[in-house]
């Protein structure tokens, strides 16, 4: 199954690499032209590092030898190549940097821009090309109102060629807006007293009175979770794409009331889950730990069993081993963060849909969020739990799924323990870990509950040596 992570170890295993022009590069662009020699030389020399981590998608890896080369060539530093990542390629992958040491990261190719924690990154998108012309001439097909009120977003693989379509556009059409490409974002955020909105790395300003909502969006770029993570974001904007790769312009068609259904579906999913597995889907996205903290607390509030989970690329095959949990929340990067859990043995939820169905306190106000980091206390869209809950939120309601009764429990339920299976400590000899731990309580219930020890009852014996070679041909077998 194809998502917006990287290639999974199958994947891996059976990789075939594709000669260096025939992948991601444009096989027209020069090398130094498109990763931007000059540039990632003066970062490295400019900050005296001495290891840097190159991070390369899998479309790039097949020149990931000759710019290392020419890197450590140019500045005399040591440079490391980072191929399959820890988790989305789009992300900084400071997990494998630091485990050589590295100083920074340059990293290449597409980006979600989510900051990162701790090392410094120098972002180079790949100048992917552009028909500005032809581009203009799209534009100007699907608004044919000179004075209509656009903002123009584009991929950050053409964010290069934005400057020039300005140009082109801008004395024909006086209110169109061109976003900028930050790649040092702070929290996201939209400023109503400047109009000034900074979001998924994007900068722009838009007129107050005219409002954010009544612009229309134009999308330079492909297809893509980038483009989905925005019409979401966006819904209330009508949006409208020019694809580079085929030069053709269209308006976007994506049903969005029936993707926001869905994930008002998965919504009421988590509202009857009991038990439920927060998913590690990044450890480089800063504040990642202060939002597991955060629906942790919010999890524990209402009444819900919570186990965090850090599997690395999350795949329905590793997710189907926790069968006990009733709904996964996945913390990851805003392009990361919607996946299709439909081949999933459990739905997986973003910590916002988590959010509406534990707080009462948030209300479906049509907008819809994917950063996480909004979230947090102190951020524009933190909505803390009451400390006096109503007498209605306390009362029992009836799923709309199952048609059964449920009790939200909030603000009572297991304020004595703690909020994971970590550490159980039975307070009494009556308690038993089953009866305090879903988990245990579900493992008691399985046939096959893994492999016994059976301390005592296997006999000791010398070790022998044992068969040598691989699965297909060990060395004892003869040649068929």
């Amino acid at each position: 199954m194809a998502t917006t992570f990287s290639s999974d170890g199958a994947d891996l295993m059976q990789r075939i690499v594709t000669p260096a022009g025939m992948a991601g590069r444009p096989p027209t662009m020069e090398l130094e032209e498109y990763y931007e020699l000059d540039r990632t030389i003066t970062f490295v020399l400019d900050n005296s590092f001495t290891k840097v981590a190159l991070q390369f998608p899998d479309e790039l890896l097949p020149d990931s030898a000759t710019i290392a080369a020419k890197m450590e060539e140019m500045t005399g530093s040591k440079m490391y190549i980072l191929g399959d990542t820890s988790y989305g390629s789009c992300c900084v992958d400071e997990v494998a940097a630091e485990h050589v040491n590295a100083e920074a990261v340059v990293h290449y190719g597409p980006a979600c821009l989510s900051p990162c924690r701790k090392l410094p990154v120098l972002h180079v998108f790949g100048r992917q090309p552009l028909d500005v012309m032809r581009c203009a001439e799209v534009f100007q097909e699907l608004y044919p109102d000179r004075q209509a009120h656009v903002i123009v977003l584009s991929d950050v693989a053409y964010s290069h060629a934005i400057e020039s379509l300005a140009s082109q556009l801008h004395p024909i059409y006086p209110s169109v807006i061109f976003s900028q490409v930050d790649t040092k974002e702070a929290l996201s955020s939209i400023q109503p007293n400047s109009g000034l909105v900074c979001q998924f790395g994007r900068n722009f300003t838009v007129d107050d009175l005219h409002g954010l909502a009544n612009y229309s969006m134009f999308y330079v770029g492909s297809e893509g979770p980038e483009l989905t993570n925005f019409m979401l974001s966006w819904n209330q904007c009508s949006f409208s794409s020019f694809n580079p790769k085929t030069d053709e312009g269209r308006w976007e068609t994506l049903d969005v009331n029936r993707a926001l259904r869905r994930r008002l579906y998965l919504v009421e999913r988590a509202r009857d889950a009991q038990v439920v597995g927060i998913v590690v889907g990044t450890l480089g996205v800063a504040n990642y730990l202060s939002v597991l903290e955060h629906l942790q607390g919010i999890l524990h509030q209402a009444g819900k069993r919570s186990y965090t989970l850090a599997v690395g690329k999350p795949s329905p095959a590793k997710l189907a081993n926790f069968l006990e949990v009733d709904i996964l929340v996945l913390v990851a990067c805003p392009q990361n963060s919607l996946l299709d859990s439909s081949d999933f043995y459990r739905p997986l939820v973003t910590p916002y849909e988590m959010e509406m169905a534990c707080n009462p306190a948030r209300a479906w106000t049509g907008r819809y969020i994917t950063d996480f980091r909004r979230l947090l206390p102190g951020a524009s869209e933190h909505i803390p739990i009451a400390d006096n809950i109503s007498d209605s939120s306390r009362q029992p309601d009836i799923s709309l799924i199952t048609g059964e009764m449920r009790s939200t429990c909030l603000g009572t339920a297991l304020d004595s323990e703690p909020t994971s299976g970590a550490a159980v400590i039975c307070r009494s000899h009556v308690q038993t870990m089953a009866q305090i731990s879903p988990a245990a309580s579900f493992l008691e219930s399985r046939s096959w509950r893994g492999l016994e020890q059976k301390l005592g009852q296997t006999a000791v014996t010398k070790s022998v040596p044992g068969r040598r070679g691989v699965a297909i041909a060990y060395e004892d077998e003869s040649c068929r």
